[in-house]
């Protein structure tokens, strides 16, 4: 395809915005030709902000804007599944933000559908895999660097926001594991080479924003998986840190150790003063991630417009979840979850 591919977006919030930043602007070989959104300011802002021409309330009315080739989806969690088979059912190429579902069912569900269409690609935003650092990483690991890797320790923490902004999101995000350890679990499957989950166990507390509990979520959580062939995992999530946002991951093998993102520093630069020699931390995700979210979009606009094989497969977005749903099943249920 030579064509400019001619994309859609859905869901204009804070991921959407960022994406659509991307599409319109950065990302070669992309159109972003329309916007949809049941929120009127944040179609004001694809409208003034990007000069999107075409704007739509109703997703039904999105798929079918004349000669689209392709939607992003960065909805609600609870809409990805039913959104992702509305749009290849309407024959489009569909991106979506993670996860695929908080519904192990439903996962399946949009795997056998995708089935129906190989002609079109579908992938979940599983960002990580498109850091420059965690690609080195993998790419050493499977070189056989560290020899044969058998643990990973990750962990995903954001800086504490006093305004508990995401409690209101609590809900409906399927907790903390869903929400944000999926991250980490999908990239320890990743590097250990996709070994099957055989067991969880997981732990948490609500160490400052109590009203969380009223729907059983924590806001600090820590949790093992086990895997086949005597693999492991160790995770940990929070969302009370003090000094900013800051993702790790720890690779150990048979004959060494590799190491992403060990303190979070936001750039190369130590500032020394009378209060110690000190660097400054990301502030967000978004910060830390921005290139990978980039090169992620490039990688799902090519695949489409040369045909090439994409990076991951909703098979592995399925199995990131159903990870994640049984530690959120053996946090609530205070035992180990088999699986």
């Amino acid at each position: 395809m030579n064509a400019p591919l001619r994309i859609g977006i859905a869901g204009i919030g804070r991921m959407g915005q960022r994406h659509a930043l991307n599409l319109a602007h950065r990302t070669l070989g992309a159109e972003l030709v329309a916007a949809c959104s049941p929120v009127a300011s944040e179609l004001e802002w694809a409208r003034d902000q990007l000069g999107v021409k075409h704007l739509y309330g109703d997703y039904k009315d999105l798929l079918a804007h004349p000669e689209l080739d392709t939607v992003f989806l960065a909805t609600p969690t609870t809409l990805h599944a039913d959104q992702i088979i509305q749009g290849l059912q309407a024959g489009k190429h569909v991106f979506s933000e993670k996860p695929l579902s908080l519904d192990l069912d439903e996962c399946r569900r949009v795997e056998a559908q995708a089935s129906r269409f190989p002609q079109l690609k579908v992938v979940i935003g599983f960002v990580r895999r498109f850091d420059a650092s965690y690609r080195d990483a993998h790419d050493k690991v499977a070189s056989g660097s560290i020899g044969r890797p058998f643990l990973v320790r990750s962990q995903t923490t954001d800086q504490n926001d006093p305004s508990g902004f995401f409690v209101k999101f609590a809900p409906t995000s399927g907790g903390i594991f869903v929400d944000m350890s999926v991250h980490d679990i999908d990239i320890a499957r990743w590097l250990l080479g996709s070994p099957k989950a055989l067991r969880v166990f997981s732990l948490g507390t609500v160490a400052v924003h109590e009203g969380l509990r009223a729907c059983g979520d924590v806001d600090n959580g820590v949790a093992m998986c086990e895997f086949a062939d005597g693999r492991m995992a160790c995770f940990y999530a929070s969302r009370t840190m003090a000094h900013g946002h800051e993702t790790a991951t720890e690779i150990i093998g048979t004959d060494g150790r590799l190491t992403v993102g060990r303190d979070g520093r936001v750039n190369h630069v130590e500032i020394a003063d009378a209060h110690g020699i000190r660097t400054i931390t990301t502030p967000t995700f978004y910060e830390r991630f921005a290139d990978a979210f980039l090169r992620e979009e490039i990688h799902f606009v090519d695949a489409i417009r040369f045909d090439k094989p994409l990076a991951l497969s909703l098979h592995d977005a399925t199995e990131a979840t159903r990870i994640g749903i049984a530690l959120r099943a053996s946090l609530a249920e205070h035992r180990v979850v088999e699986l």
